[in-house]
């Protein structure tokens, strides 16, 4: 029993406790030694990412059930238990959240002079929360979880935006998450009752009757679907990138982001497949029109980080298309779904690492707005070739790790809707017409030195944090194969219990 806990302890608690662990030990250090409150939170994200036994190092890929489970009688009355393990659905955002922490860390790093242990407080407790989120196999825990993820991004705007507006960007952001959680804490609610419980592979068996399913799909949706975001509950993303902080915003774009589209694949999708066999029609017509909207918005767009704002509303509703595209064969299914879900993963990073961009320009010249920008290609070099790099990828240039993904979901499209994958593709072009455009208008051109005048090329610390977005983006593009292999089992079982086939 004891050999069993701690393997349990060190495959799965290590890198849930030691965020929280570590979020508490800065507090206890006095506001003026920044320096050790810098390296302490450095160290606890490193420790996290790198802890010898995590799961990606065990995970076996050839079997759908959850691995490294653990389970708590929480509540044993009600019959809630916190049930929490990890598979091929959940293992990479567990990976993408311990990666992007260190690097949010570091972006802070030289302006860590207010408030720095609270920073780094923050960010390790959305840690925490993400990675148990993740992890996290009861549908009212997940709830819980997911709407206490909020509350640091709240922080975050409100403490260390960058403009005026921060309160009311915070406010609105967490409003907007807030009102769609309240339908689905009342369908979990609901399930419970009828059911006796909320563990999911006992729901995963359960046969919901059509009217019920309805009922709770469109309920569970109010949430997921302000997460994603879809038109017309997309307008506090933009409006948070904004008023985010540089790092608030790669936490934003490449984590926060993936909570609805997540959901979907988690709990809507194989707990209610008729709804969602229903819905489909619904799903395809608000994808589109988000991309389509999103992409011209973009091109009237003067501020760099809502433009790339309005880019990840367009690529996460491409995700939401390939998620509810349906073919005739299972392995088809597969492969959409698979394709969805490497979209989601080349987003986090591809995204995050182009508002690491912006915030280089901002930390330099004090603005975003495009009309300020021309002809840094003659006095930074360094970033504006990064900066290339990460508009192709972008623009899912093959090679790239968005392109698989996309043309995975795009494939799976045309045999469900031409007409979608036609907007969908219309979409695309949009979007390579609006990143050529602001790559050109920023690094293109002439100087403008009446409002530019301070310039220097990217630091050792700025290389070092764009080099692990590098790596990954064209990791994933050139050598893919490791994702599928890693997701295909839970993929497959996801497939059988929401009757795709």
């Amino acid at each position: 029993m004891l050999a069993h806990f701690c393997e349990c302890y060190f495959d799965l608690s290590g890198p849930i406790l030691c965020p929280v662990l570590g979020s508490i030990t800065p507090l206890l250090i006095p506001n003026s030694s920044i320096r050790p409150i810098r390296l302490i939170g450095m160290c606890v994200s490193l420790i996290t990412f790198l802890y010898p036994p995590v799961p990606r190092i065990q995970f076996d890929p050839t079997t759908a059930k959850s691995q490294f489970v653990e389970s708590l009688r929480w509540l044993p009355y009600e019959n809630i238990h916190l049930y929490m393990g990890i598979d091929g659905l959940s293992l990479f955002f567990v990976i993408l959240t311990t990666f992007l922490i260190p690097i949010c860390i570091l972006v802070g790093w030289s302006g860590m002079r207010s408030f720095g242990k609270e920073y780094i407080t923050t960010f390790l407790i959305r840690e925490f929360l993400m990675i148990a989120m993740s992890c996290m196999l009861d549908p009212l825990l997940f709830h819980v979880l997911s709407e206490s993820v909020p509350i640091p991004m709240f922080i975050i705007i409100g403490v260390w935006g960058s403009r005026q507006r921060k309160i009311k960007a915070a406010y609105q952001f967490f409003l907007y998450t807030l009102l769609g959680s309240i339908f689905t804490l009342l369908a979990i609610l609901l399930i419970l009752l009828q059911t006796g419980t909320t563990n999911l592979q006992i729901l995963l068996t359960t046969k919901f009757s059509e009217r019920r399913q309805i009922l709770l799909w469109i309920a569970f949706f109010a949430s997921f679907a302000i997460k994603v975001p879809m038109v017309p509950v997309h307008i506090w993303l933009p409006e948070a990138h904004v008023e985010a902080p540089t790092a608030g915003s790669v936490i934003l774009a490449g984590i926060l982001l993936k909570l609805g589209t997540y959901g979907f694949l988690r709990f809507s999708i194989p707990m209610f497949p008729e709804a969602t066999l229903c819905f489909t029609p619904f799903i395809y017509t608000l994808s589109a029109i988000a991309i389509i909207y999103t992409s011209l918005t973009t091109l009237r767009q003067i501020d760099l980080k809502k433009i790339i704002a309005y880019s990840s509303v367009a690529h996460m509703n491409l995700v939401t298309i390939g998620m509810f595209s349906w073919a005739a064969a299972a392995l088809s299914n597969i492969q959409r779904i698979g394709g969805s879900i490497l979209l989601m993963l080349s987003h986090g990073l591809v995204s995050s690492a182009l508002f690491l961009c912006v915030g280089v320009l901002y930390d330099r010249h004090k603005t975003r707005l495009v009309r300020y920008y021309g002809g840094l290609v003659s006095t930074m070099p360094n970033f504006s070739t990064i900066f290339f790099f990460f508009t192709l990828a972008n623009m899912s240039l093959p090679g790239t790790s968005s392109f698989i993904g996309e043309f995975l979901i795009l494939v799976g499209a045309f045999q469900r809707n031409s007409l979608v994958a036609t907007l969908a593709m219309l979409g695309m072009i949009l979007g390579a017409a609006y990143s050529l455009w602001l790559y050109n208008r920023v690094v293109s051109g002439n100087l403008k030195p009446d409002f530019l005048y301070k310039f220097s090329d990217l630091n050792g610390r700025e290389v070092s944090i764009f080099l692990p977005f590098l790596v990954g983006t064209l990791r994933m593009g050139v050598h893919s194969k490791v994702f599928p292999d890693c997701m295909h089992t839970s993929v497959s079982n996801l497939v059988q219990h929401g009757k795709f086939h």
